[in-house]
């Protein structure tokens, strides 16, 4: 048994009296009087006697009395060493003032950034206020550890500007404790090795300092590890550290220099709101404090672990999913031998890091496949400067594991184990942006463990959005309107959150745009669920909605969900690739049917030309147009980028549908009602659970409805709609549109009679050789159509030239972002959205593309890969991307196709052809239409 883990033991047992350790704050053990004289009589005697049977005694049965009651002196960290960076005196407001602009509750380290950004812009009259002391909840837990492996391209981005500040501030004198302090991650797999080598494609395309090792060049950086069963690494030179509190607290100086008002032991009661758009969505006006009411025209929530418990005290109230979770690490004391140079090391397979702390102290500590969520009905309001119960239970599998790794370990001296708690989110990324329910209520929260890392991004990018409205980067993959209001409620984020803080170690497979979680699931479903689950559907979520991802047949077994799916991943050739080829081919050449009832679907009505002149002035497309017209359109933001990209179909004069992508549900609805007229004309309703949609795919679905309507199918022109029956069902909305690009008809049912519609279609179908089809058909084939998908391939910083959608604007009316348009037409663009078709690739040996890869442009970097799949007629694989021209330089067809073109793929790249159109292997389109 090892020294640190005897150490470990003895003291878990021994420790019997409260004591002050060298860090002059008090860490208690097991009080005298709660272990009896029998537990210490067999404690000793297994330790003397069987020690085999010791630990699992202590961690059974004595682990409950430890660390039942700890307190710690202000501003002393238990993660890091003390007394060595100074923290500056603050002059903080006793009193707080009667009204202001910006109200910012929340004192930790994303509170205080924000506050010092803002200030740092010029906005004045801010206030910020901490229910306790600043930086005494998860900051004041905080390692200081900064990362660059993120889990999205946005999340990389805050952390590269978070590093860049920290150091400026150093430079200029401000003792932060910050350094640069390089990382190893190792792989013990070969998927593993893969993973890394696709994070250094995307950091090192941004220009971080990275490089991949191999075992040799391990050892000489980090001569301390067993390189045991070791394929490789990936290290990150540019990855840092800084102290936590006196970052903070930094922040806090350098704002209060700028007039920012500060006042602790201050918390919110209520944010009152009041009505707005004839009562559609509201507006914050005041907060209620415990020092009293604050009138404000903004109020930011920071709040961290208590900001989805805060998302209530409003009406409406603001739906933040965030959860408490657990999180462990084991602090030694100061390893004499050990290397000082040594890098924070990272070994995702063994589920652990370690941390070289400042005085050669080291913390140990990692992610368990499944965690803890705490606190479900509330975080106690006196967790500050506080720690949980000591988990031995759980950490000593982490603690082996780092000691057979790094012998060196197993001869330091314990100091403490470190139990805190962190605010998790339900897909474990970040959350910010303005909310979705209050209009000026703008949320930062949710850091699943990284708030030292992104801090200063998210201090950034929030006051960017209050002042100017926008941002420099897209950050849809972190706004908090991804979300809808079952990702709040207490018994999903218990469950779901079981899951998320082990996946920062897990496996990245491809998932192609679909969760595969195992937890929180069946939430949303159509009616045909247990019909396709029957079929043989391997479903994928997304927002909540189970969809058909493809289906198994004879191939292999059926299986009830994806988590098969996902515990076989692969970074090549998918299991499922005949499968998914064969739905492709009956798309393509006969009759399919897809369910994709997951869709939102908004009905807009009004008794005059109200709701026309709405959508006129929303839609960049003109869509007074006949009734019965199907018109794909943008609604566009002022700088003329998408807010959202969807069908509207004109049921009637003053009637129209609005059919959207799943996961623009919650954002599109926001930008509906932040625009409907004042005076209430206008009716708007989410519909998306009335209507069952299917859609009816491929040449021979015309004949196969015709034997099943009495509609005349062969003048049903396309992108147009018609009110058709179908068998016995009457009242179906009938559009000849399939948004890839192939022929067919999307069928809007109102769902109680989708199961009567379905299995006559599948009966009657027979004939036709009609089979189901899942996801994966349908998105291989708009990629090789070169469709462009909102939340995948669009954002709100692409504008339809970007996107060489010009055609379905109409410059000869007025709508949002009509000027900023005009504006890029006459100045040019320097981005262009593009397909690839890689030309030296080998299906079956080399790593497939699926999204997030950089492209290169005659070697230099140019923009990421956002779609790809393999494509069935183009015989190639398929990349979608866009190309950035450098500052200064416009995209035109000259420039793209005057150069030659790679994509890295994890390290290796490939040769890509560029198509700036859709390829004419595809045959002639048949609809302009994907929503």
């Amino acid at each position: 048994m090892s020294g640190l883990l005897t150490q470990v033991i003895r003291r878990q047992a021994l420790m019997m009296m409260p004591r002050r350790n060298e860090s002059a704050f008090l860490m208690a053990g097991p009080p005298v009087n709660k272990v009896t004289n029998k537990e210490k009589f067999i404690a000793l005697t297994l330790f003397l006697g069987v020690p085999m049977l010791y630990p699992i005694y202590i961690m059974s049965n004595l682990q409950k009395y430890n660390g039942s009651n700890l307190s710690y002196e202000q501003h002393e960290s238990p993660a890091v060493p003390h007394h060595i960076h100074t923290t500056p005196v603050l002059p903080l407001t006793e009193k707080i003032p009667s009204s202001c602009h910006i109200l910012i509750a929340g004192g930790g380290i994303i509170g205080q950034s924000v506050a010092y950004h803002l200030s740092e812009i010029g906005i004045k009259d801010i206030v910020l206020i901490e229910k306790s002391k600043l930086a005494s909840g998860a900051t004041w837990q905080s390692s200081g550890q900064g990362m660059h492996i993120q889990n999205t391209l946005i999340q990389t981005h805050l952390t590269k500007y978070s590093r860049q500040l920290y150091e400026k501030l150093e430079k200029e004198g401000h003792d932060i404790g910050f350094v640069q302090k390089s990382s190893i991650w190792v792989a013990q797999t070969s998927d593993r090795l893969h993973t890394l080598k696709r994070q250094y494609a995307i950091i090192k395309s941004l220009g971080i300092n990275c490089d991949i090792l191999n075992l040799e060049k391990i050892k000489e950086k980090l001569p301390i590890l067993d390189p045991h069963e070791i394929w490789g690494g990936l290290w990150v030179k540019d990855d840092f550290m800084v102290d936590p509190i006196p970052l903070a607290l930094t922040f806090a100086k350098l704002a209060i220099d700028k007039g920012v008002k500060i006042i602790e032991d201050c918390y919110v009661k209520e944010i009152l709101t009041e009505k707005q758009r004839a009562g559609q969505y509201d507006r914050v006006t005041s907060v209620v404090t415990s020092q009293g009411d604050v009138k404000c025209d903004v109020f930011i929530n920071c709040t961290g672990l208590w900001a989805r418990e805060l998302g209530y005290r409003s009406s409406p109230g603001v739906r933040i999913p965030t959860q408490a979770c657990e999180y462990m690490c084991l602090k030694t004391k100061p390893i004499a031998n050990f290397p000082k140079d040594c890098p924070i090391v990272h070994n995702p397979d063994e589920r652990f890091y370690i941390q070289p702390l400042v005085d050669q102290s080291v913390l140990i500590g990692g992610f368990l496949r499944e965690s803890k969520p705490i606190f479900s009905n509330g975080v106690p309001e006196n967790f500050n400067y506080s720690l949980l119960p000591d988990n031995w239970d759980d950490f000593h599998w982490i603690l082996n594991n780092a000691i057979k790794r790094l012998p060196i370990l197993g001869t330091s001296e314990y100091e403490t184990l470190i139990t805190g708690a962190d605010s998790f989110t339900p897909d474990g990324l970040l959350i910010m942006n303005e909310s979705a329910e209050i209009d000026n209520y703008f949320v930062a929260s949710g850091t699943n463990g990284h708030g030292i890392a992104v801090a200063g991004g998210v201090g950034k990018f929030i006051a960017e959005l209050i002042h100017t409205g926008n941002t420099d980067l897209s950050t849809w993959p972190i706004d908090i309107r991804r979300f809808m209001r079952l990702h709040t409620n207490k018994r999903f984020l218990k469950d779901r959150l079981r899951e998320i803080p082990g996946k920062q170690y897990s496996l990245k497979y491809p998932t192609y745009g679909m969760s595969l979680y195992r937890t929180g699931r069946k939430l949303r479903v159509s009616p045909l669920h247990p019909k396709l689950q029957a079929a043989g559907a391997v479903f994928g979520e997304v927002l909540g909605y189970e969809r058909p991802l493809f289906f198994n047949l004879d191939e292999f077994e059926k299986r009830e969900n994806v988590d098969d799916l996902s515990k076989q991943g692969t970074f090549g050739k998918a299991r499922w690739f005949n499968i998914v080829k064969r739905e492709y081919n009956v798309c393509r050449k006969g009759v399919a049917i897809i369910d994709m009832t997951s869709f939102t679907k908004y009905e807009l009505k009004s008794a005059n030309r109200s709701v026309v002149d709405f959508l006129q002035m929303l839609c960049a497309n003109n869509i007074d147009k006949p009734i019965g017209t199907v018109i794909h359109t943008g609604m566009l933001n002022e700088q003329g980028g998408y807010e959202n990209d969807c069908s509207v179909i004109r049921l009637d004069d003053y009637h129209f549908l609005i059919i959207s992508p799943t996961s623009q549900s919650t954002r599109s609805m926001k930008w509906l009602k932040s625009h409907v007229p004042e005076d209430g004309s206008v009716f708007l309703s989410d519909v998306t659970s009335l209507y069952t949609a299917l859609n009816v795919i491929g040449p021979k679905a015309k004949y196969l409805l015709s034997e099943l309507s009495d509609e005349n199918f062969n003048d049903f022109a396309r992108m147009t709609c018609r009110e058709i029956d179908v068998g016995f069902v009457s009242h179906i909305y009938a559009m000849r549109l399939t948004h890839t690009g192939e022929d067919g008809f999307m069928l809007y049912i109102p769902s109680e009679y989708a199961l009567c519609v379905y299995e006559q279609l599948m009966e009657q179908g027979k004939d036709y050789g009609i089979i189901n089809a899942g996801y994966f058909a349908q998105r291989t084939l708009r990629i090789e159509r070169m469709f462009a998908f909102w939340g995948q391939d669009i954002d709100k910083k692409t504008t339809p030239f970007d996107l060489n959608r010009e055609f379905r604007v109409s410059f000869d009316k007025e709508f949002i972002g009509k000027a900023a348009l005009l504006k890029q037409k006459n100045e040019g663009i320097q981005k262009r959205f593009i397909q690839f078709l890689l030309e030296d690739h080998d299906i079956d040996l080399d790593p497939w593309p699926w999204s997030g890869e950089p492209i290169y442009r005659n070697g230099e970097f140019c923009g990421f890969v956002t779609s790809t799949a393999y494509g069935f007629t183009l015989g190639k694989q398929v990349c979608l991307g866009y190309v950035h021209a450098p500052e200064g330089e416009k995209i035109t067809t000259n420039y793209i196709r005057g150069a030659t073109y790679e994509i890295d793929i994890a390290t290796k790249r490939f040769k890509a052809r560029p198509n700036l159109y859709q390829p004419s292997e595809m045959g002639p389109t048949v609809q302009l239409s994907t929503p």
